[in-house]
């Protein structure tokens, strides 16, 4: 299985605006593409944290079962040499 997430990036006057369709919250704004696609990363990875510290917190002392799921995704490195 492969989890697919659609990154957007929108010129603008300042530079470019990005968002990610299927994950509320992590959008960003920077100067350049290539900013905006680092920033991008950073707001993808800051916006999971976030919704976990939170789900921590709302099923914290409750009878939960917690399962780990992982999703291989390309590396930036690898998307550099095969673009989208």
């Amino acid at each position: 299985m492969t989890l697919t997430l659609t990154k957007i990036f929108q010129k603008v006057p300042e530079g470019y605006i990005s968002f990610v369709e299927e994950l509320p919250g992590a959008n960003t704004q920077a100067e350049t593409l290539n900013e905006a696609r680092n920033h991008l990363e950073e707001a993808i990875q800051l916006v999971l944290e976030a919704n976990r510290f939170l789900a921590e917190e709302q099923i914290q002392g409750q009878d939960m079962i917690r399962e780990s799921i992982v999703y291989k995704v390309a590396s930036l490195d690898y998307l550099k040499v095969h673009p989208i």
